[in-house]
């Protein structure tokens, strides 16, 4: 059984690491390279780095900072942030990046994850996926969760496995940033869909948050920001106190 991954993100807007709840009232947390530098050091599987200025202000990912990122840090990391075209994600790609993360631009232009699929292979695309509960249904957003569309998750994460998806980030906008932890059911019901693998984010605020999306979930990693950021959980305690509770991960 392939060990579940912890993977911190880093949110980055103006070229600092922010964090907010809901993702609104951001507050800078940090040098993205260094922060980056320090997960990978205390046993961070992967990162994620996400440009949130990039779509809102339709700006482009700064590919230099990838490039700097993929000189201080020797773990895969994921780049997304104003992705709309296979050429965007292959400067990231060629930066250093391991693989990129696409979210509003493929809503819009669902034929983007294949055009990056076939070009570059579906390991190297992850679709991020950031919804809403609303009447009993999860509604997809789009452009930092300000947008939202008719889309429904399950559907939407469906079609992305088809068009070449090789991963889903699955963000809950309920739960992100709250700490009340992650909708357990919800990403059961997504991972057993699915045959790639779903990572968890939004909600985070407990080793035992963690442990329950990664076994009652049934999600393959666990995304967090908040937690790391602040000191609340250090990636070695948590990594420790999954492994004694029979949860296996790379200690």
């Amino acid at each position: 059984m392939l060990a579940k991954r912890i993977i911190p993100c880093l949110d980055i807007k103006d070229g600092q690491t922010v964090k907010g709840i809901n993702f609104l009232g951001l507050q800078g947390v940090g040098d993205p390279v260094a922060l980056g530098r320090k997960y990978a050091e205390e046993g961070a599987d992967e990162l994620v780095y996400l440009d949130i200025g990039a779509t809102f202000e339709g700006r482009k990912t700064f590919a230099e900072l990838v490039a700097r990122i993929a000189e201080n840090i020797d773990i895969p990391f994921t780049v997304g942030g104003g992705i709309a075209s296979a050429d965007d994600a292959g400067r990231l790609l060629d930066a250093g990046a391991d693989k990129v993360t696409v979210n509003s631009a493929a809503v819009r232009t669902p034929r983007l994850i294949s055009d990056i699929a076939s070009k570059y292979g579906n390991q190297f695309v992850v679709v991020a996926i950031d919804a809403k509960r609303i009447d009993g249904r999860w509604r997809v957003t789009t452009h930092g969760g300000r947008q939202l569309t008719e889309r429904e998750l399950f559907d939407w994460a469906d079609e992305a496995q088809q068009r070449g998806a090789g991963e889903i980030l699955f963000t809950s906008m309920d739960h992100d940033g709250t700490k009340n932890g992650y909708p357990c059911e919800t990403f059961a019901e997504l991972s057993e869909r699915l045959s790639i693998p779903v990572i968890a984010s939004g909600g985070a605020g407990s080793v035992r948050h963690i442990a329950d999306v990664l076994t009652l979930g049934k999600a393959d990693a666990a995304l967090a920001a908040s937690i790391f950021h602040y000191g609340e959980i250090p990636i070695p305690r948590l990594k420790k106190e999954l492994h004694e509770m029979n949860i296996n991960v790379r200690l």
